[in-house]
Protein backbone atom coordinates (compact mmCIF):
# COMPACT_ATOMS: atom_id res chain seq x y z
CA UNK A 1 0.00 0.00 0.00
CA UNK A 2 1.26 3.14 -1.23
CA UNK A 3 0.56 6.48 0.87
CA UNK A 4 0.01 10.11 -0.70
CA UNK A 5 -0.10 13.03 1.13
CA UNK A 6 -1.98 15.94 -0.87
CA UNK A 7 -0.84 19.21 0.33
CA UNK A 8 -4.14 21.67 -1.16
CA UNK A 9 -6.39 21.10 -3.74
CA UNK A 10 -5.52 18.26 -5.92
CA UNK A 11 -8.49 17.87 -8.78
CA UNK A 12 -10.52 14.91 -7.84
CA UNK A 13 -9.44 13.43 -11.34
CA UNK A 14 -5.94 12.98 -10.66
CA UNK A 15 -6.41 10.98 -7.24
CA UNK A 16 -9.04 9.01 -9.72
CA UNK A 17 -6.05 7.38 -11.28
CA UNK A 18 -4.42 6.31 -7.91
CA UNK A 19 -6.30 3.07 -7.29
CA UNK A 20 -7.69 2.76 -3.94
CA UNK A 21 -7.22 -0.53 -3.31
CA UNK A 22 -3.46 -0.07 -3.59
CA UNK A 23 -3.20 3.93 -2.45
CA UNK A 24 -4.60 5.45 0.71
CA UNK A 25 -4.57 9.18 -0.22
CA UNK A 26 -5.14 11.89 2.35
CA UNK A 27 -3.89 15.52 3.42
CA UNK A 28 -2.90 14.55 6.81
CA UNK A 29 -0.87 11.05 6.44
CA UNK A 30 2.30 10.41 7.95
CA UNK A 31 5.60 8.75 6.78
CA UNK A 32 4.06 9.31 2.94
CA UNK A 33 5.40 7.61 0.02
CA UNK A 34 5.10 10.75 -1.90
CA UNK A 35 3.53 14.09 -1.89
CA UNK A 36 1.29 15.74 -4.54
CA UNK A 37 1.08 19.39 -4.14
CA UNK A 38 0.18 22.61 -6.26
CA UNK A 39 1.15 26.08 -5.04
CA UNK A 40 1.74 25.23 -0.99
CA UNK A 41 4.92 26.36 -0.52
CA UNK A 42 7.66 23.31 0.50
CA UNK A 43 10.35 24.95 1.43
CA UNK A 44 9.99 25.73 5.09
CA UNK A 45 8.11 22.62 6.04
CA UNK A 46 9.65 19.15 6.87
CA UNK A 47 9.94 16.55 4.49
CA UNK A 48 9.93 13.54 6.08
CA UNK A 49 12.84 10.60 4.85
CA UNK A 50 9.85 8.41 4.11
CA UNK A 51 8.97 10.51 0.98
CA UNK A 52 10.51 8.91 -2.36
CA UNK A 53 8.99 11.42 -4.91
CA UNK A 54 7.26 14.97 -5.19
CA UNK A 55 4.47 15.33 -7.98
CA UNK A 56 3.92 19.56 -8.76
CA UNK A 57 0.32 19.33 -10.06
CA UNK A 58 1.26 22.34 -12.54
CA UNK A 59 4.76 23.46 -14.67
CA UNK A 60 6.60 25.84 -12.07
CA UNK A 61 8.52 24.29 -9.32
CA UNK A 62 9.49 27.28 -7.10
CA UNK A 63 7.41 26.83 -4.18
CA UNK A 64 8.98 23.04 -4.00
CA UNK A 65 12.98 22.76 -2.65
CA UNK A 66 14.27 21.10 -5.44
CA UNK A 67 18.10 21.53 -4.87
CA UNK A 68 17.37 19.65 -1.44
CA UNK A 69 15.46 16.96 -3.06
CA UNK A 70 18.19 16.16 -5.20
CA UNK A 71 20.52 15.86 -2.43
CA UNK A 72 18.29 13.08 -1.11
CA UNK A 73 17.51 11.20 -4.27
CA UNK A 74 13.83 12.16 -4.55
CA UNK A 75 12.47 13.15 -8.10
CA UNK A 76 10.33 15.93 -8.42
CA UNK A 77 8.54 15.95 -10.94
CA UNK A 78 5.61 18.19 -12.80
CA UNK A 79 3.22 18.93 -15.46
CA UNK A 80 4.52 20.47 -18.73
CA UNK A 81 1.74 21.20 -21.24
CA UNK A 82 -0.68 19.66 -19.09
CA UNK A 83 -2.13 23.73 -18.54
CA UNK A 84 -0.57 24.84 -21.74
CA UNK A 85 -3.67 25.79 -23.55
CA UNK A 86 -5.18 27.54 -20.77
CA UNK A 87 -2.44 30.04 -20.47
CA UNK A 88 -2.07 30.12 -24.34
CA UNK A 89 -6.14 31.18 -24.29
CA UNK A 90 -5.03 33.78 -21.93
CA UNK A 91 -2.21 35.14 -23.70
CA UNK A 92 -4.13 35.92 -26.65
CA UNK A 93 -6.67 37.24 -24.75
CA UNK A 94 -4.41 39.68 -23.08
CA UNK A 95 -2.78 40.98 -26.43
CA UNK A 96 -6.32 41.57 -27.79
CA UNK A 97 -7.39 43.37 -24.48
CA UNK A 98 -3.92 45.78 -25.09
CA UNK A 99 -4.30 46.37 -29.05
CA UNK A 100 -8.02 47.24 -28.35
CA UNK A 101 -8.04 49.17 -24.76
CA UNK A 102 -10.62 46.90 -23.41
CA UNK A 103 -9.89 47.59 -19.77
CA UNK A 104 -9.61 50.92 -20.12
CA UNK A 105 -13.14 51.00 -21.92
CA UNK A 106 -14.74 48.80 -19.64
CA UNK A 107 -13.77 51.42 -16.91
CA UNK A 108 -15.31 54.46 -19.21
CA UNK A 109 -18.37 52.64 -19.28
CA UNK A 110 -18.95 52.03 -15.69
CA UNK A 111 -18.29 55.92 -14.87
CA UNK A 112 -20.71 57.04 -17.40
CA UNK A 113 -24.78 57.42 -17.57
CA UNK A 114 -24.79 54.29 -20.14
CA UNK A 115 -28.02 55.23 -21.74
CA UNK A 116 -26.39 58.60 -22.54
CA UNK A 117 -26.27 57.77 -25.72
CA UNK A 118 -23.94 61.02 -26.73
CA UNK A 119 -21.34 60.34 -23.65
CA UNK A 120 -21.19 56.67 -25.14
CA UNK A 121 -20.70 57.69 -28.65
CA UNK A 122 -18.01 60.79 -27.64
CA UNK A 123 -15.89 58.40 -25.77
CA UNK A 124 -15.28 55.73 -27.59
CA UNK A 125 -12.74 58.20 -29.32
CA UNK A 126 -10.40 57.28 -27.34
CA UNK A 127 -10.08 53.91 -27.21
CA UNK A 128 -9.78 53.40 -30.54
CA UNK A 129 -7.31 50.44 -30.89
CA UNK A 130 -5.39 48.20 -33.84
CA UNK A 131 -5.74 44.80 -35.05
CA UNK A 132 -3.39 42.07 -34.66
CA UNK A 133 -2.94 41.04 -38.43
CA UNK A 134 1.09 41.75 -39.38
CA UNK A 135 1.83 42.85 -36.30
CA UNK A 136 5.13 40.97 -35.38
CA UNK A 137 5.17 38.90 -31.84
CA UNK A 138 7.87 37.50 -30.51
CA UNK A 139 8.02 34.91 -28.42
CA UNK A 140 10.71 33.89 -26.06
CA UNK A 141 10.37 30.23 -24.84
CA UNK A 142 9.22 27.70 -27.33
CA UNK A 143 7.99 24.66 -24.57
CA UNK A 144 4.69 23.30 -24.54
CA UNK A 145 3.03 26.94 -24.05
CA UNK A 146 5.23 29.24 -26.16
CA UNK A 147 4.54 26.98 -29.42
CA UNK A 148 0.89 26.82 -28.79
CA UNK A 149 1.06 30.98 -28.38
CA UNK A 150 3.49 31.19 -31.79
CA UNK A 151 0.99 29.20 -33.93
CA UNK A 152 -2.24 30.55 -32.59
CA UNK A 153 -0.51 34.17 -33.43
CA UNK A 154 0.25 33.01 -36.78
CA UNK A 155 -2.84 31.51 -37.63
CA UNK A 156 -4.43 34.88 -36.65
CA UNK A 157 -1.73 36.85 -39.44
CA UNK A 158 0.83 38.34 -37.15
CA UNK A 159 4.31 37.64 -37.82
CA UNK A 160 5.91 35.38 -35.12
CA UNK A 161 9.34 34.85 -34.66
CA UNK A 162 10.59 32.58 -31.22
CA UNK A 163 13.86 32.51 -29.44
CA UNK A 164 14.77 29.26 -27.60
CA UNK A 165 17.82 27.85 -27.65
CA UNK A 166 17.05 24.75 -25.91
CA UNK A 167 14.29 24.18 -27.70
CA UNK A 168 13.32 20.43 -28.10
CA UNK A 169 12.85 17.97 -31.16
CA UNK A 170 9.23 17.48 -30.02
CA UNK A 171 8.27 21.07 -29.66
CA UNK A 172 9.77 21.64 -33.10
CA UNK A 173 8.01 19.30 -34.85
CA UNK A 174 4.53 20.72 -33.25
CA UNK A 175 5.60 24.00 -34.43
CA UNK A 176 4.07 26.10 -37.29
CA UNK A 177 6.73 26.33 -40.54
CA UNK A 178 5.69 29.80 -40.64
CA UNK A 179 7.30 30.88 -37.15
CA UNK A 180 10.81 32.43 -37.79
CA UNK A 181 13.55 32.09 -35.43
CA UNK A 182 15.59 34.28 -33.84
CA UNK A 183 19.12 33.89 -33.09
CA UNK A 184 18.98 36.18 -29.43
CA UNK A 185 16.90 38.17 -27.19
CA UNK A 186 18.29 41.13 -28.31
CA UNK A 187 17.18 40.64 -31.48
CA UNK A 188 13.88 39.34 -30.67
CA UNK A 189 13.48 42.67 -28.71
CA UNK A 190 14.29 44.66 -31.67
CA UNK A 191 11.63 43.55 -33.97
CA UNK A 192 8.61 42.94 -31.71
CA UNK A 193 6.06 44.98 -31.07
CA UNK A 194 4.39 42.17 -28.94
CA UNK A 195 6.76 40.25 -26.61
CA UNK A 196 5.19 37.36 -24.78
CA UNK A 197 7.77 35.28 -22.18
CA UNK A 198 7.56 31.89 -21.61
CA UNK A 199 10.73 30.76 -19.39
CA UNK A 200 11.24 29.79 -15.81
CA UNK A 201 12.26 32.12 -13.38
CA UNK A 202 15.91 31.43 -12.44
CA UNK A 203 19.16 33.58 -11.73
CA UNK A 204 19.70 33.79 -16.08
CA UNK A 205 16.22 34.77 -16.47
CA UNK A 206 16.05 37.79 -13.56
CA UNK A 207 14.71 40.97 -14.78
CA UNK A 208 15.09 39.39 -18.37
CA UNK A 209 13.05 41.96 -19.88
CA UNK A 210 14.91 44.88 -18.78
CA UNK A 211 15.37 48.75 -19.60
CA UNK A 212 18.04 48.11 -22.38
CA UNK A 213 15.98 45.83 -24.20
CA UNK A 214 12.80 47.78 -23.62
CA UNK A 215 14.31 50.70 -25.04
CA UNK A 216 15.04 48.28 -28.20
CA UNK A 217 12.00 47.64 -28.89
CA UNK A 218 9.53 49.34 -31.48
CA UNK A 219 7.12 52.79 -29.86
CA UNK A 220 3.95 51.71 -29.02
CA UNK A 221 5.03 47.68 -27.93
CA UNK A 222 3.36 45.74 -26.12
CA UNK A 223 5.00 43.39 -23.76
CA UNK A 224 3.01 40.61 -22.10
CA UNK A 225 4.48 37.94 -18.97
CA UNK A 226 1.81 35.11 -18.08
CA UNK A 227 5.24 32.68 -16.74
CA UNK A 228 6.72 34.29 -13.88
CA UNK A 229 6.98 37.57 -11.74
CA UNK A 230 10.34 38.87 -11.75
CA UNK A 231 11.25 37.89 -15.73
CA UNK A 232 10.34 41.01 -16.50
CA UNK A 233 11.68 44.58 -14.92
CA UNK A 234 8.55 46.38 -13.24
CA UNK A 235 10.83 49.46 -12.78
CA UNK A 236 11.67 49.80 -16.54
CA UNK A 237 8.18 48.76 -17.55
CA UNK A 238 6.93 51.48 -15.74
CA UNK A 239 9.36 53.85 -17.25
CA UNK A 240 8.62 53.05 -20.10
CA UNK A 241 5.10 53.35 -20.18
CA UNK A 242 5.23 56.89 -18.74
CA UNK A 243 7.38 58.19 -21.75
CA UNK A 244 4.96 56.96 -23.87
CA UNK A 245 7.55 54.32 -25.70
CA UNK A 246 5.40 51.05 -24.46
CA UNK A 247 1.65 50.98 -25.20
CA UNK A 248 0.91 48.32 -22.78
CA UNK A 249 2.06 46.14 -19.79
CA UNK A 250 -0.28 42.23 -19.80
CA UNK A 251 0.53 40.21 -17.07
CA UNK A 252 -0.59 37.68 -14.57
CA UNK A 253 1.24 38.78 -11.51
CA UNK A 254 -0.24 42.00 -10.00
CA UNK A 255 1.84 44.07 -7.36
CA UNK A 256 1.58 47.63 -5.58
CA UNK A 257 3.93 49.54 -7.92
CA UNK A 258 1.70 48.26 -11.15
CA UNK A 259 -1.62 48.22 -9.48
CA UNK A 260 -3.86 51.32 -10.98
CA UNK A 261 -1.74 52.06 -13.45
CA UNK A 262 -3.84 52.58 -16.71
CA UNK A 263 -1.90 50.93 -19.33
CA UNK A 264 -1.27 47.89 -16.88
CA UNK A 265 -3.47 45.01 -17.14
CA UNK A 266 -2.41 42.91 -14.24
CA UNK A 267 -4.63 39.52 -13.65
CA UNK A 268 -4.28 37.75 -10.58
CA UNK A 269 -2.28 34.49 -12.01
CA UNK A 270 -5.28 33.24 -14.14
CA UNK A 271 -2.84 31.53 -16.51
CA UNK A 272 -3.87 27.92 -15.21
CA UNK A 273 -7.32 28.41 -13.68
CA UNK A 274 -9.64 26.31 -15.60
CA UNK A 275 -10.98 23.30 -14.65
CA UNK A 276 -9.69 21.08 -17.67
CA UNK A 277 -6.14 22.81 -16.81
CA UNK A 278 -6.61 21.53 -13.14
CA UNK A 279 -7.87 18.47 -14.13
CA UNK A 280 -5.27 17.58 -16.75
CA UNK A 281 -2.47 18.81 -14.64
CA UNK A 282 -3.58 16.42 -11.81
CA UNK A 283 -3.77 13.62 -13.93
CA UNK A 284 -0.80 13.85 -15.80
CA UNK A 285 1.34 14.18 -12.45
CA UNK A 286 -0.40 10.93 -10.69
CA UNK A 287 0.40 8.60 -13.56
CA UNK A 288 3.95 9.40 -13.46
CA UNK A 289 4.45 9.86 -9.64
CA UNK A 290 2.38 6.23 -9.58
CA UNK A 291 4.58 4.87 -12.48
CA UNK A 292 8.02 6.22 -10.45
CA UNK A 293 6.28 4.50 -7.07
CA UNK A 294 5.08 1.08 -8.89
CA UNK A 295 8.12 0.94 -11.44
CA UNK A 296 10.61 3.25 -11.14
CA UNK A 297 10.00 5.13 -14.48
CA UNK A 298 10.75 8.88 -14.50
CA UNK A 299 9.19 11.08 -16.75
CA UNK A 300 8.79 14.75 -16.89
CA UNK A 301 10.91 15.23 -13.82
CA UNK A 302 12.84 18.87 -13.45
CA UNK A 303 15.45 17.40 -11.52
CA UNK A 304 16.01 13.47 -12.70
CA UNK A 305 16.84 12.22 -16.10
CA UNK A 306 13.99 10.58 -18.08
CA UNK A 307 14.03 7.14 -17.72
CA UNK A 308 11.96 4.90 -18.93
CA UNK A 309 12.46 1.18 -18.87
CA UNK A 310 9.58 -1.81 -19.63
CA UNK A 311 9.43 -4.13 -16.79
CA UNK A 312 10.96 -8.10 -17.60
CA UNK A 313 7.73 -9.90 -16.08
CA UNK A 314 8.00 -12.15 -12.69
CA UNK A 315 11.43 -10.45 -11.80
CA UNK A 316 12.31 -7.30 -9.63
CA UNK A 317 13.80 -4.30 -9.97
CA UNK A 318 16.45 -2.10 -8.38
CA UNK A 319 16.25 1.59 -8.82
CA UNK A 320 19.49 3.67 -7.66
CA UNK A 321 20.03 7.35 -7.29
CA UNK A 322 23.90 8.47 -7.27
CA UNK A 323 26.02 11.18 -7.91
CA UNK A 324 26.87 11.27 -11.24
CA UNK A 325 30.73 10.70 -10.94
CA UNK A 326 32.95 7.58 -12.68
CA UNK A 327 32.52 4.16 -12.06
CA UNK A 328 29.01 4.32 -10.00
CA UNK A 329 27.67 1.70 -12.43
CA UNK A 330 31.00 -0.84 -11.90
CA UNK A 331 30.25 -0.64 -8.18
CA UNK A 332 26.65 -1.20 -8.53
CA UNK A 333 27.38 -4.31 -10.71
CA UNK A 334 30.06 -5.42 -9.12
CA UNK A 335 27.54 -5.78 -6.04
CA UNK A 336 25.13 -7.66 -7.49
CA UNK A 337 27.54 -10.29 -8.94
CA UNK A 338 29.08 -11.18 -5.46
CA UNK A 339 25.79 -12.19 -4.80
CA UNK A 340 24.94 -14.06 -7.83
CA UNK A 341 22.33 -11.44 -9.15
CA UNK A 342 22.56 -11.76 -13.00
CA UNK A 343 21.07 -8.45 -15.09
CA UNK A 344 18.10 -9.67 -17.05
CA UNK A 345 17.92 -5.87 -17.88
CA UNK A 346 19.73 -2.15 -17.26
CA UNK A 347 19.04 1.67 -17.94
CA UNK A 348 21.43 4.10 -16.79
CA UNK A 349 20.88 7.92 -17.32
CA UNK A 350 22.41 11.10 -16.32
CA UNK A 351 20.95 14.62 -16.05
CA UNK A 352 23.68 17.51 -14.42
CA UNK A 353 24.58 16.10 -11.06
CA UNK A 354 22.22 13.13 -10.64
CA UNK A 355 22.19 9.82 -12.33
CA UNK A 356 19.93 7.02 -12.57
CA UNK A 357 20.30 3.62 -12.91
CA UNK A 358 17.27 0.65 -13.31
CA UNK A 359 18.46 -3.19 -13.25
CA UNK A 360 16.17 -5.70 -13.65
CA UNK A 361 17.64 -9.03 -12.22
CA UNK A 362 16.15 -12.68 -12.60
CA UNK A 363 16.05 -14.16 -8.73
CA UNK A 364 14.59 -12.08 -5.53
CA UNK A 365 17.25 -9.66 -4.01
CA UNK A 366 18.12 -9.78 -0.71
CA UNK A 367 17.91 -6.93 1.80
CA UNK A 368 21.68 -6.88 2.45
CA UNK A 369 22.01 -6.11 -1.69
CA UNK A 370 20.26 -2.53 -0.98
CA UNK A 371 22.14 -1.82 2.40
CA UNK A 372 25.52 -2.69 0.33
CA UNK A 373 24.55 -0.41 -2.36
CA UNK A 374 23.09 2.35 -0.26
CA UNK A 375 26.41 2.52 1.57
CA UNK A 376 28.58 3.14 -1.59
CA UNK A 377 30.15 6.75 -1.46
CA UNK A 378 27.71 9.42 -4.08
CA UNK A 379 24.41 6.88 -3.71
CA UNK A 380 21.67 8.61 -2.70
CA UNK A 381 18.91 6.56 -2.66
CA UNK A 382 17.72 2.88 -3.52
CA UNK A 383 14.91 1.34 -3.73
CA UNK A 384 13.67 -2.75 -4.57
CA UNK A 385 10.75 -3.20 -6.27
CA UNK A 386 9.06 -6.56 -6.15
CA UNK A 387 8.31 -8.61 -9.15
Amino acid sequence: MYRIQTLNNISPRGLEHLPRESYEVASDLSNPDAILVRSYKMHDMEIPKSVRAIGRAGAGTNNIPVEKMSERGVPVFNAPGANANAVKELVVAGMLMAARNIPQAIRFVDSIDADDAKAVEDGKKKFAGFELPDRGLGVIGLGAIGVRVANAAYDLGMKVTGFDPKMTVDNAWLLSSGVQQSTSVDELCASSQFLTVHVPLIDATKNLINADRIRAMPKGAVILNFARGGIVDEDAVLAALEEGHLHAYVCDFPSGKLKGHDKVIALPHLGASTGEAEENCAIMVARQVRDFLENGNVTNSVNFPEAVLPRVEDEPRLCIANANVPNMVGQITTALAKHDLNIADMLNKSRGNVAYTMVDVDSDIPDTVAEELGAIEGVLSVRVLPA
